[in-house]
């Protein structure tokens, strides 16, 4: 009964990865230890998406490497991303790591590994099948559900489809019967992932499309499902008549825009322009009331102009976004952006960066100040520091949003109502009905 410890790095869908590799290795028969001292097989899930991802993924690994020297690992895996990308060079240069597996490797490591017949290098090709029996990784009540793999589009920036292969679609039965096996192990919220959530099903026979996945979500019994990542290419209005009248799916959209400049978004190659993108924002707006959006942006594109940053700052004015992540534009070889003209520097770059949070975290502080008084749903996590409790409400995704300090009792998992009593840049503070009211300091 090997030992075994799994790090994940990157995004939710590599989440749901490693949950597929442990539960592939734990049915062979390995043990999960929280403590990589304690383990015999050390498993690190990487990405490479951008510069600080690698770096990370590289520190990740020589930091757990130690762990054959002083604990008691005998086998080092590398997987994801990274060897996907770089796995023969990592091969010559990390001779602490006993094998390297790519993204196409994740229903193979299993018995691979637990046959002991993984060759050093395995990387086959990244449009394979996934998914498979989970085990989870986090604490029950909220889940990633992962329904397309890859991706078809070819933004300038993004190494993603070299990485992960073409769209693969999982057929809405699929999907639902992950769903249905999710919920009854105690999943209260479901997050849908993908690479391009609004290209679901065109590469599945008969093309179901998103709206009719989330029809069929909609009758299970999970409190809230989530949508992260709705590529905005691609919206119709069906899907907007869904969300909106879907009781379980929450009025919140991961909406990743990346720039609003006609300019920038042609040298991105996202395939719309910036009239599309505000009609598409005032469209979702007004057809699903009280919608919370979320949006990321990519600061410092080369050739990115001064004159196109300030129409990005006036858009990021304009637009209000309740939820807005910033990324520094990382040169990635393999892309279509690495050979541009036009790179600028990284202190500019970074410069940029923070001005545009510094125009969003008034945004944010003011939209939480507004539900100061308002009785909202809390998604219980676990205890908090400040406050007996800690959560989220539907307008706050896990790991990426911020969080609810709360004074009552409840266990993980349960849905309370609270008082929401004070607001920070990213954060509530409330009480939960029927508990003592929180004292709030000035």
């Amino acid at each position: 009964m090997p030992t075994l410890y799994t790090v994940t790095l990157g995004c939710p869908k590599n989440r749901v990865d490693t949950e597929v590799m442990l539960g592939g290795l734990v049915t062979r028969g390995f043990t999960p230890v929280p403590d990589p001292a304690a383990a015999e097989v050390i498993l690190v899930n990487t990405c490479a998406f951008i510069g600080p991802a690698k770096e990370e993924s590289i520190d990740t690994i020589l930091e757990l490497a130690r762990h054959k020297e002083t604990g008691a690992c005998r086998t080092l895996v590398v997987a994801g991303c990274l060897p996907q990308r770089y796995g023969e060079r990592l091969a010559a240069e990390l001779p602490e790591v006993d094998h390297f597996a790519g993204t196409g490797a994740v229903e193979e490591l299993a018995p691979l590994l637990a046959g002991r017949r993984l060759p050093r290098t395995h990387l086959p090709d990244p449009d394979g099948a996934f998914g498979g029996p989970r085990v989870a990784s986090l604490p029950v009540q909220s889940a990633y559900l992962k329904i397309a793999e890859g991706c078809d589009n070819d933004c300038a920036f993004c190494i993603i489809p070299e990485l992960r292969g073409p769209q693969k679609s999982l057929p809405i039965a699929a999907v639902v019967a992950e769903a249905r096996r999710l919920v009854a192990r105690g999943a209260v919220e479901l997050n849908l992932v993908a690479q391009d959530l609004t290209a679901y099903g065109h590469d599945l026979p008969g093309r179901p499309r998103l709206h009719e996945l989330l029809d069929a979500l909609g009758e299970l019994p999970a409190r809230w499902i989530r949508l992260l990542y709705a590529y905005p290419r691609d919206f119709p209005d069906a899907l907007v008549e869904a969300i909106a009248r879907t009781p379980n799916v929450v009025k919140y959209l991961d909406l990743p825009l990346q720039h609003c400049s006609d300019r920038l978004l042609r040298r991105m190659r996202r395939g719309r322009d910036g009239r599309f993108l505000r009609g598409l924002l005032a469209r979702l707006r007004a057809g699903i009331p009280g919608l919370v959006l979320r949006t990321s942006l990519i600061a410092g594109l080369p050739g990115e102009t001064e004159e196109d940053f300030q129409e990005l700052c006036a858009f990021v004015r304009e637009q209000r976004f309740e939820r807005l992540g910033v990324f520094e534009y990382s040169d990635e070889e393999g892309t279509a952006a690495f050979a541009m003209d036009g790179k600028l520097p990284r202190a500019t770059i970074r410069q940029r960066r923070r001005a545009l949070m510094a125009i969003q975290r008034p945004i944010s502080r003011e939209k939480n100040r507004a539900l100061v008084g308002r009785r909202i749903e809390l998604l219980v996590e676990g205890l908090g520091e400040g406050a007996p409790l800690v959560g989220r409400h539907a307008g706050q995704a896990p790991e990426i949003d911020g969080q609810v300090y709360a004074t009552g009792q409840a266990e993980p998992g349960a849905i309370v109502t609270v008082e929401i009593d004070k607001a920070g840049d990213y954060d509530l503070w409330g009480t939960v009905e029927g508990s003592r009211r929180l004292r709030v300091v000035p």
